[in-house]
Formats: structure tokens, sequence, C-alpha cells
């Protein structure tokens, strides 16, 4: 007897996760989101590049097991993020090569979805660079740009491009998708804040650009700014806004604003303050009731899921759990936490 209601109990478990699922598969039509995946490097020397740490002889003792294994939690983290239904459109920063784009797409557990992939090598000097992968049933790319960075006062200065990705959304309405990296923090953040700026205004020349030649253009920005979102590279050079009532189709608007100041989240933690790095910006026409593309503040989403996470024995709480700590390997996923925003089509 005991068996048999236990058995009921668990049919209709099953029944109503079921129908919750179907229920959350009616509000959302897209799913997009951003992960800083920190250094996703194959265990092969490229000598253009300054790769040397992540070898099988160089000082992390970089290998096989444990880059299957960084590919493998790094689709565990999407699958997890796309909860009934994969993400349709996934922006990554911090992989070092079109090789373990494949390798994540083709040899982990997302090889059955099928993601496709977009991605040029940028002169960053560590060879990393940032990439998308797209469901091709979701989303159609028409045309894609690397847009290259060149410090006019230090040429010999290389960071990341920033990949400028235009496509047809579910076949409604064309989409742009900028995915960023942009320069680290390293050597203190005022001293670094000019290149970051720098990087802000080529960024704010291209959606000028569009602004000029769309009536609708449907801009969405995605990826490490190494800024928060208070910081002047967004306010004053890029010039994102946070008033989300005003709604202008020719202004940019930072989700990740709410994100940091309503939800009090975080995506990186250093010296035990959590802040919103990695970023979500969209022109105004997404907040327009009457657009083809909707969304709002409340769309946007840190994916904190427990097993991201361990515990902070420096500060309090907890922190990403990354795969390195220095030169220790620590079996982790990554340092930063990745973010996703849903989209609705009318």
């Amino acid at each position: 007897m005991g068996k048999k209601i236990f058995a009921l109990i668990f049919l209709n478990l099953l029944i109503n996760n079921l129908l919750a699922q179907n229920q959350m598969q009616d509000k959302r039509d897209m799913r997009i989101m951003f992960y800083n995946v920190e250094n996703l490097f194959d265990t092969e020397n490229d000598s253009l590049t300054n790769d040397d740490e992540f070898t099988k002889e160089g000082e992390k003792r970089w290998n096989s097991t444990k880059y299957y294994d960084k590919l493998t939690k790094i689709a565990k983290v999407i699958i997890a993020i796309g909860e009934w239904s994969s993400p349709d459109i996934v922006g990554v920063c911090e992989i070092e090569n079109r090789h373990v784009l494949e390798g994540l797409t083709h040899f982990s557990p997302l090889k059955n979805i099928k993601y496709k992939i977009i991605h040029q090598d940028s002169p960053d000097k560590r060879g990393i660079d940032v990439a998308l992968l797209y469901r091709p049933e979701k989303f159609e790319p028409i045309d894609f740009q690397a847009i290259e960075i060149q410090f006019p006062n230090a040429p010999e200065h290389k960071t990341r491009d920033i990949l400028h990705v235009t496509g047809i959304a579910n076949n409604k309405d064309t989409l742009n998708i900028f995915v960023n990296h942009w320069p680290s923090r390293w050597g203190g953040q005022l001293e670094s804040e000019e290149n970051r700026m720098f990087v802000a205004s080529i960024l704010r020349q291209k959606i000028d650009s569009i602004f000029t030649n769309d009536k609708t253009p449907n801009i969405l920005i995605i990826g490490d700014l190494n800024d928060y979102p208070e910081n002047k590279s967004l306010i004053e050079i890029l010039k994102t806004k946070h008033d989300y009532l005003e709604k202008n189709t020719k202004e940019l608007y930072n989700l990740s604003w709410y994100l940091q100041e309503e939800k009090n989240l975080g995506t990186h933690k250093y010296n035990g303050e959590w802040g919103v790095l990695d970023q979500i910006i969209v022109s105004g026409d997404f907040l327009q009731s009457n657009n083809s593309f909707q969304t709002s503040s409340e769309n946007a989403h840190v994916f904190n899921a427990d097993f991201l996470l361990e515990d902070d024995k420096n500060f309090t709480g907890k922190k990403p759990f990354r795969t390195y700590n220095g030169y220790k390997y620590n079996g982790g996923f990554a340092d930063h936490l990745p973010v996703f925003l849903d989209l609705f089509f009318k």
C-alpha cells in the first residue's frame, strides 16, 4: 500500500512539474545568455599567443582531463540556464579559439543541441576571444563584424575585438547583438579606466550609426565590461540609462543596473564585495509595448545556482566556484556568474 501511495505522489509531482514547465515555456520566446567562462584554453601551445601556462608543461599543468571536465561544466551551466529548452543565443568570452568552441558544441552534453558558431580570432596577446553560439532554428545571422580596437596612444596594446552580429530572430525582426570583453582592471581601476572608456567610445560610434540608419534597431549589448553599471565608461561614454520608464527608442538602458542596485546581485566578487561586471544593455525599443521584441528589467537575471558557488573562506558568504585559485587547480566552473535575458515576441 505504501509503495502505491509513493508511486501516486511521485506521479502527481511529475505531472505538476510538466505542467509548470509548459506554463513557463509559454512565457518566453527567446532566452539569451552571456558567460565569462574563465580561460577556456585547449592543451596545445600556440606560438603566436601567450598561452604557455595553459599547456601540459605550463605552470597550471593544463591537460586533456581538466580541459574536457571544463567543457562538461560549461555545458552544464548552459543547459541549466535553459531549463526546459536550451538558450537560443549564447555569448561567451575568455575562449582561446574556434577549436574550443567546437569542443564545447560537439564533444560535450551540448552536442545534441547543434549550436552554430560565430567567432573570429582577435589580436589579444593571450589569444582569448569573444564568440556567439546560436540555435539556427531560432536565429538566422545576416552578417557579423569583428570590431578591432586600436588604441591611438598605445598601438602596441591589444585587446579583444567587439563582435557585432546582425540576424533575424525567430523569423520576426532584425536583432543587433554586440558581444564584449573590455580591457581588464589589471594595475588598478583608475589606472586602466581610460582603456575601457576608449572601447566604450568605439562601441558608441557603432550604436550611433545604427540609430541613424534604423528606426527600430533592436540593439542588445552583452559582455564582461570590467566596469560596473555606475562607472564612467557606461554612464558618460556609452551613455546608458537606468530610468526604465523613459523608454526612448534612441537610448540605451542598462538592465544590469537593476540587478545590482535593486536586486543586490553580482556576477563577480572582489575583496568580499559582489558587483555586476557582466552586463545586459538594450535599446529603448525593447521596452516599448508595440515593438516586435519586448523585455523589461525583471526579465534580466544573474544565474547563481548553488553548484556555481563555494564558501568564501577569506570573507563572508559565497563566491564563484572557479577553475583555478591562482595556480592551484580548484576544479570549478568560472570566476564569473552568467547572466541571461528573456525576450517576448509580439
